[in-house]
């Protein structure tokens, strides 16, 4: 399999001539799994480890590789194991808060082309969650489409109200019904879909991800559990994984996400909630909040109607969320330089 099939192109082409040493291969990332590597290069699927001056420079999990990464493989004569000797520059990247009151990120994928983001028309279906997995894509440079699945369990006129809604929330990505029940969207969904290209699948536990891989590939290539008597679904996916469909485009499948904390996400939001920014344009202090000012133009528009009240609601709250975490990790941020610049000073003294 040429590198061209796996999505490499001249933007990666430029940015790993200069880090590709003699001797070295470049290859894909396709699995991870508990520190452990699986990348794919030419016909070859193997597990790789990182190289110890590698492992010793990182500074933070984002610099680990990840599902969708291209790197810098050192292949041995001798048969010993493959080693990552650097993760080449993403063109794209979803990533997000690390789960619990640890303030860094958590990487999903790299140099993605599109997320199709995942929600079934029932209980599932929430426009602020929605909104989070809008600004993370958008922050990551990936063009995001949504996807109601399970458009079997409600009437046409109920999928009419769902997507009128999304619309009606200032949401202009492409949304495509489906259902792998009866196979309804299936096709309009591989349309989508081009060789060479990747995608990624996002969603809660349960909202049909994995069961949308088996339809394409034709197989139950993949674990998924009954439904329950709702009609939802139960979480399988343990890991993220790249897969290759018959079609030549490449598909990731991530786990369902419980947290969705924000983190570095402030461009995200201001383009996702362009709206917003337009109105505030007329504000009467370039600094508004847009909460409690005189002459604030945005609470204006919520007043007259012109700006959906639940729309500006989410907006101040994923604002003020990103921005109180974003100032958390720079304050990290400085206590572990610190902290390094501690640890060097200590081992100059010893070697003394």
């Amino acid at each position: 399999m040429e590198l061209t099939a796996l999505g490499f192109d001249g933007w990666f082409e430029q940015r790993s001539s200069t880090l590709l040493q003699p001797g070295q291969s470049l290859a894909r990332v396709t699995a991870v799994d508990r520190g452990a590597f699986l990348v794919r290069y030419q016909d070859t699927e193997t597990y790789a480890e990182l190289a110890g001056k590698f492992r010793f420079a990182i500074q933070s999990a984002v610099d680990l590789p990840c599902v969708g990464d291209w790197v810098c493989l050192q292949r041995h004569a001798s048969g010993g194991p493959v080693i990552i000797q650097c993760v080449v520059p993403r063109r794209t990247y979803l990533r997000r808060k690390c789960p619990g009151k640890t303030v860094d990120f958590q990487m999903i994928a790299a140099n993605i082309d599109v997320a199709f983001i995942v929600q079934a028309c029932r209980n599932d279906f929430n426009i602020r969650r929605l909104d989070r997995y809008l600004v993370m894509a958008s922050e990551g440079h990936i063009e995001p489409r949504i996807v109601i699945s399970k458009t079997d369990l409600i009437s046409p006129e109920e999928l009419e109200r769902t997507i009128a809604q999304i619309h009606g929330a200032g949401i202009s990505a492409q949304v495509l019904p489906l259902s792998n029940a009866t196979g309804s969207g299936l096709d309009d969904f591989r349309s989508l879909l081009a060789p060479g290209k990747t995608y990624c699948l996002l969603g809660s536990s349960g909202v049909g991800k994995t069961t949308l891989i088996n339809r394409l590939i034709g197989r139950d290539a993949f674990d998924t559990q009954a439904v329950s008597e709702t009609g939802e679904g139960v979480h399988t996916t343990a890991r993220r994984q790249l897969i290759t469909l018959d079609c030549g485009a490449m598909l990731i499948d991530t786990p369902g996400m419980r947290e969705l904390g924000l983190l570095g996400t402030t461009d995200g939001v201001n383009k996702i909630f362009a709206d917003v920014g337009d109105f505030s344009m007329n504000c009467r202090f370039s600094n508004c909040t847009h909460t409690q000012e005189p002459g604030c133009a945005v609470f204006a528009a919520v007043e007259n109607g012109d700006l959906d009240e639940e729309r500006y609601r989410n907006y101040l709250k994923l604002k003020k969320e990103t921005e109180y975490h974003d100032l958390t990790y720079v304050e990290k941020r400085k206590k572990d330089k610190a902290f390094g610049r501690f640890v060097k000073s200590a081992m100059k003294q010893m070697k003394k």
